[in-house]
């Protein structure tokens, strides 16, 4: 994955949640590539705050 797929408001968000960020580090391609493609629909900090802690709770 190109560092230039990661919306910036993703990479904010992510930044700020270092297990979101480790379990988004670790997921498979095709899934990090699924979340991208989420993150970029979103129109809101408090929409993407919820999407970056929705993947700090995955089990």
């Amino acid at each position: 994955m190109d560092r230039n797929d990661l919306p910036l408001g993703f990479g904010f968000a992510l930044a700020q949640n270092p297990d979101a960020m480790q379990r988004f580090s670790n997921l498979p391609e095709q899934e990090q590539r699924a979340l991208l493609q989420k993150a970029h629909t979103v129109s809101s900090k408090d929409e993407m705050q919820r999407l970056v802690n929705g993947i700090a709770a995955r089990v």
